[in-house]
This record gives C-alpha cells, sequence and structure tokens, in this order.
C-alpha cells in the first residue's frame, strides 16, 4: 500500500481504535495504569490517521482528484456499487480538520475524562464517530454519503446521551436524533430524486458500476438542469433541509444547545470541529445543483443570515458557559451558509477550517473553566479566573479575539470574505428580491454582536471579582433547577463550589492542546489567507467566488466596517462588564429585562416546537371539541384523531431505545435504496 492508496489507513485506525476500546476495555480498566493505555490507543490511531493526511494533502495536485476504490461492496443482480473514496481538495481539507482537531480532543479527552468509570465506553464512541465522518467526507458516491451521514448521527446520540442515566443528557440525545430525522428525511428524498434523474439519463451506461459517484453524477446532473430548473430547484432544497439538521439551521437547530448536555470534549469535537460543518461539506460537495438554482440559493443565503443574527441574540440571555458558545456555533454555521449561497462555496470551507480553530479552543478552554470551578458551569459565579488558571485565560483570549474579527487573527479573514461574498457575489435576485446584500448587512451586525456578548462571557469569566465567594449555593441550585442547568458530570458527578474554593490549572494533557489551538486561532487564517493560498487550493473542487475576488473594487468598504464591527462590540462589552456582573443579569431574575428573558427562552420557539409535537394531538383535538358543533367536522376530527393514534402507536413501536434496532433500520434503509436505483434503472433503459 502507497501513495494515495494510504487513506484506506486513515479510514479505518478510527475503526481498529473503536475495536480496541470495545474488546479490551472493560479489562484494562481494571488494572492499575489501565486507563492510560486505554488513553493511548484512542488517541494514537486518530493522530497517525492525522499524519497520513498530511503525506496525502502534501503530494496532491489542487487541480485533479483520484478515487481509490475496492471491491464492489453492494452487488445485487447486476447493481454493483463499489466502495470508492475521492480524494480532492475538499475532502483532504476535512480530513486535516477531523483528524487533526480530532486527536487534540481525544488527547484533552484522556484528561478530562480520566475519572469515568465508563472511559473505554466514550473513547470507542469517540473514534467511530471520527470513523463515520471521515467516511462522509471521504464517500466517493451517494450511498457512502448517506452511511456516514446517518453513521455521524448515530454517534452523535451516544456521545450526547453518555451520561445516559441523568435525565436531561437521555432527553438531549433523543432530541438531537429526532430533530436530525427531519433533515434527513429532506436528504433521503433528494437521494432518490437524483437517483431517478440519474437512471432516466441517456448519459449513464446501463452496467457501469459508478453511476452513482460524483465524477458521474454531477456531470449528468448540470446538464439535465440545463432543460428542467424546476428539478434542480427541488433537489436543492431537499438537499438543503438535510444540511439544516446536521449543521443546526433554522428551524432546525434546537437540538444543539440542548446537545451541550455531554461531555465538553463532545461538544469541542462533534459541535464546534466536524459533524455540524457536514452540512456545508454537502452544499460544497453538490454546488452545481445550487449553481443551477437561484431561488435555492437565495433560501441558504437567508435563512443562513437569519439563524446567524437569531442565535447571536439568545446568547446573550444564557448563563452557562457552554450554552453561550452554543448558540455562537448556530450563528457561526450561519455565516458559513451565507458563503454558500452567495456561491462563495470555498469561503464557506474557509470559515469552516478557522471555525474550527477557535471554537474548538474555546469549547476545550470552557471545559477547563468547569473543571477549576468544580464542574459549576453558571458564569454568574465566576469572575478573576485569570488569578487562578493562566494558561487557560492566555489561550481562550486568543480564540475570543479570533471569533471577535479582530485583525491578524484567523477569524477576521473568513469573516470579512463571508460579508465581501454577501456584498458582492450574490445571487442578487430572485424575482426581484436582493438577497445578498441584505444578507451582507445582518452578518456585519451579526459580527458586532458576536465580538459583543464574546466580550460578556470572557469578562464574567476572568475579570472582576470573584462571586463564588458570596453566592448562596442553594440558590444556584434553585435557579438550575428551574430552567435546566445541569451537572457537567450527570448523577455522577458534583456541586462542589463553595466559599472557600481555591480554582486549579488543568493537567497538561488537557493545556497542551489548547496551546496548540491557541497557535492556529492566531496565525492559522492569517497563513491560509496569503497569496489566496486556500482558494487556490479549493479552486478546482468547489465554484469560484467572483464576488470575494472583486470585494476590494466594491463600493462598500467591506473591511473597514467589518474591523469597526468587531472593535465597537469589544468596547462595548468591555463597558458594561468590565466591573463584573450587572444587578440587571444576577440572581435576582425580576430584575431582568423581558428581552432578556425571551432571549434565554429563545423567544418560545424551543418551548412551542416541543409543545406542538408532544402535546400538540391533544390540544388540537380539545379546541375542535370546545368550538365546533358536533356533526361532521367533529367526527372528521376524531377520525383524524384515530388515524393519527394507529400510526403513532406504529412508530412508538419502533422507538425501541434499541441502538442494535436503529443499526438495522440504517442498514436497511441503505439496501432499499440500492433495490429502487437498480428498479429505476431498469425502468430507464428498457
Amino acid at each position: 500500500m502507497q501513495g494515495n492508496e494510504l487513506i484506506w489507513l486513515t479510514l479505518g485506525l478510527p475503526v481498529l481504535g473503536a475495536l480496541l476500546q470495545t474488546v479490551l476495555g472493560k479489562r484494562l480498566q481494571q488494572n492499575a495504569g489501565g486507563k492510560r493505555v486505554l488513553g493511548i490507543l484512542a488517541v494514537l490511531p486518530i493522530a497517525i490517521a492525522f499524519l497520513i493526511g498530511v503525506m496525502i494533502a502534501k503530494n496532491l495536485d489542487p487541480a485533479s482528484f483520484s478515487v481509490i476504490s475496492s471491491v464492489p461492496w453492494i452487488d445485487i443482480k447486476g447493481l454493483s456499487i463499489p466502495f470508492e473514496l475521492r480524494i480532492d481538495t475538499l475532502s483532504m481539507t476535512m480530513v486535516l480538520i477531523i483528524t487533526g482537531i480530532g486527536a487534540l480532543i481525544h488527547l484533552y479527552a484522556t484528561g478530562y475524562m480520566a475519572e469515568e468509570k465508563d472511559y473505554a465506553r466514550f473513547f470507542a464512541y469517540l473514534n467511530l464517530f471520527v470513523a463515520s465522518m471521515l467516511l462522509l467526507v471521504l464517500g466517493n458516491n451517494l450511498l457512502l454519503l448517506f452511511v456516514g451521514w446517518e453513521g455521524v448521527g448515530l454517534c452523535s446520540y451516544l456521545l450526547i446521551g453518555f451520561w445516559y442515566e441523568d435525565i436531561a443528557n437521555s432527553r438531549a440525545a433523543n432530541k438531537a436524533f429526532i430533530v436530525n430525522r427531519i433533515g434527513d428525511w429532506g436528504l433521503t428524498l433528494a437521494l432518490l430524486l437524483i437517483i431517478a434523474t440519474v437512471a432516466t439519463s441517456q448519459e449513464v451506461v446501463i452496467k457501469d458500476s459508478r453511476f452513482l459517484s460524483y465524477d458521474v453524477i454531477l456531470p449528468i446532473l448540470e446538464h439535465a438542469f440545463v432543460d428542467n430548473p424546476a428539478l434542480a430547484t427541488a433537489i436543492g432544497l431537499l438537499l438543503f433541509v438535510g444540511a439544516c439538521g446536521k449543521s443546526a439551521q433554522f428551524p432546525l437547530y434546537l437540538w444543539l444547545p440542548d446537545a451541550m448536555a455531554g461531555p465538553t470534549p463532545v461538544s469541542a469535537l462533534i459541535h464546534a470541529a466536524t459533524m455540524v460543518t457536514s452540512g456545508v461539506v454537502l452544499l460544497n460537495r453538490m454546488h452545481v445543483v445550487f449553481e443551477a438554482s437561484p431561488i435555492a440559493s437565495t433560501v441558504i443565503c437567508m435563512v443562513g443570515a437569519f439563524t446567524a443574527v437569531f442565535a447571536a441574540v439568545i446568547a446573550f440571555g444564557q448563563t452557562d458557559i457552554k450554552k453561550v458558545l452554543a448558540y455562537s456555533t448556530v450563528s457561526q454555521l450561519g455565516f458559513m451558509f451565507v458563503a454558500c449561497g452567495a456561491g462563495a462555496y470555498w469561503v464557506g470551507i474557509f470559515h469552516v477550517t478557522t471555525h474550527a480553530f477557535f471554537k474548538a479552543l474555546l469549547f476545550l478552554g470552557s471545559g477547563a473553566v468547569i473543571h477549576a470551578m468544580a464542574h459549576d458551569q453558571d458564569m454568574r459565579n465566576y469572575g478573576n479566573l485569570k488569578k487562578y488558571i493562566p494558561i487557560t485565560w492566555v489561550t481562550m483570549m486568543i480564540g475570543y479575539v479570533a471569533i471577535s474579527g479582530v485583525p491578524l487573527f484567523s477569524g477576521f479573514y473568513s469573516k470579512e470574505k463571508i460579508i465581501g461574498s454577501a456584498f458582492e457575489g450574490g445571487l442578487a435576485s430572485t424575482g426581484g428580491f436582493a438577497a445578498g446584500p441584505i444578507a451582507g448587512w445582518i452578518c456585519l451586525f451579526t459580527a458586532l454582536l458576536t465580538a459583543f456578548y464574546m466580550t460578556r462571557m470572557m469578562m464574567l469569566t476572568f475579570f472582576g471579582k470573584e462571586r463564588w465567594t458570596e453566592n448562596a449555593r442553594a440558590e444556584s441550585l434553585d435557579v438550575e433547577a428551574e430552567h435546566g442547568v445541569h451537572d457537567e458530570h450527570g448523577e455522577d458527578g458534583h456541586h462542589g463550589l463553595t466559599a472557600n474554593h481555591k480554582p486549579h490549572e488543568v493537567p497538561v494533557s488537557m493545556w497542551l492542546p489548547l496551546v496548540i489551538l491557541a497557535v492556529l486561532s492566531a496565525g492559522g487564517g492569517w497563513y491560509l489567507n496569503q497569496n489566496n493560498r486556500f482558494e487556490e487550493w479549493l479552486r478546482a473542487a468547489t465554484s469560484s467566488a467572483q464576488g470575494v475576488t472583486e470585494a476590494a473594487h466594491s463600493s462598500i468598504p467591506i473591511e473597514p466596517l467589518s474591523i469597526g464591527a468587531a472593535i465597537l462590540g469589544i468596547l462595548l462589552g468591555a463597558i458594561i462588564y468590565f466591573r463584573g456582573l450587572p444587578k440587571r443579569e444576577g440572581w435576582e431574575e425580576s430584575k431582568w429585562s423581558p428581552v432578556r428573558i425571551w432571549a434565554r427562552d429563545q423567544f418560545g420557539y424551543d418551548r412551542a416546537m416541543v409543545s406542538a409535537s408532544v402535546d400538540g394531538g391533544n390540544e388540537l383535538a380539545s379546541l375542535l371539541d370546545q368550538n365546533v358543533d358536533r356533526g361532521l367536522i367533529r367526527g372528521t376530527g376524531r377520525g383524524i384523531g384515530k388515524v393519527t393514534e394507529v400510526f403513532s402507536s406504529l412508530i412508538k413501536a419502533l422507538q425501541t431505545g434499541l441502538v442494535r434496532m436503529y443499526a438495522l433500520s440504517m442498514l436497511m434503509g441503505v439496501v432499499g435504496l440500492a433495490l429502487l436505483a437498480l428498479y429505476l434503472i431498469r425502468g430507464g433503459h428498457k
């Protein structure tokens, strides 16, 4: 095995790591030093996979791609689909992010999860997640993408609900799994439409086993859309629904903040660096669809802009440090979707890369803060922590200025290009509605809000007086119980924060990843931006962004406005929060402004969605019974209720809680897609 064929090791090593944790974990955990061995066996496969990825990427020609095939994966009466991997600049960029950031997070987790009794189970899930994500980005056909997509969703469910004995964690895992099923519905319908289009095309060869491979279907789709733009819009909107689920865009974002119930390393890996960016990868890989549909692209652009500002406003109402970062992630994902909707696909991946640097740093840094504060996540109990955890403080400061868009730090370059792409390159109009400039102004305002609420988080955490010495824990726990703030370690953890508590710095296994990520957050964006290095790297794999390359000639001064938004947001935050926690944001929530309370509660959206899904049927039946005459309408309502009850019972029977049953359902879905494809091929070529 040599050259590009080493990519099989990159995919196989995380699978091997998961198997080793499963087979050896229980035995080694019982021995002295066993967890240290398990930690090495967890980190090493991901680190080696990263080194192999670096070697392949270093020798990769940006203008070309290669396909590495194996024996047929599916072979059913003439339908033969190979298990093949695609090596191009898009897939290798994601491989480096997944394995590089993933290796650092695995190293951090060896210290963070050191006291867990299910140490091996955690790393088995984490390794398996990395393998699923690698399959998603490396697979060269739609079925492999679908398997990786569902595998990532399954592993996310397992990791979010790792502390399954805590009801809050179990509910968060279920919520993530169910909401993502909505997105997967859209993706599945899009894949069926694509398969039908390709199978009925005269350009495809009947016996070609690669009829679902990207290099086969993308040219066919591009040609088909010339005569049928409505087809491009239908496929594009369905793909967007799928992307909304994984990448937490409105209205499907509501699973991600609750996912913070899982361990902090999970938050950093799944919900900052990898899983939530898979929707952006999908939009890039299928960019020919959106280039053929201004309507679909405009929807993406505007939904991304709304998600960005909506989540940024909600962040101001949060007191849990991880919840602030969660809504920040939702907001930053909105920026990425704006870039893709404006046609600047490579800019979306640029922000994926820089976001992986600073958001993984901020999440891991928040874990260090939580560790130092006896697992208390409420910023109202922090203050002056720079005195006690200087390494965490310095590294998080770098991540903070990076996400705020301060010049020379990584977030500045990608965020500026997103705003520029919205103003200059956008799909300017659909039926006279100018999407690009509107999204650009919204993103600019959101950049100001980002700098503001991140300054608030940093000031409340590291500056001001030490508030844990004066806050009554009983009052704290009452508020937590009321608003669902739960312990980072579930039932196995504890709140040990007392008036005489002394915060302490984390061990080297936890602060070393912070230092490395801080270096990347400080200089990574500058390096990738020099001489258009990143744009040239991704040019062949994605659509070029004309608007971004012409941004310097715009009548709107993008760079000064972007810098001004960052500086103004930081100044406002510093003025308000430098002295510490304002009384209007303290424990006496009766002094909170209505807007802050609404922001904390997501303006009622999450509660409305949960109520509608759980109690909506009963409430509707009650309304009909009280306000509508008896007879036909009432009888119809009862009939609908009965039908709904029958279907609900059937669906409920499928929700067994057994992971093996869900895995079997996924396998049946893949086989079903394959059989449908076979039927369509034969039908289209009789």
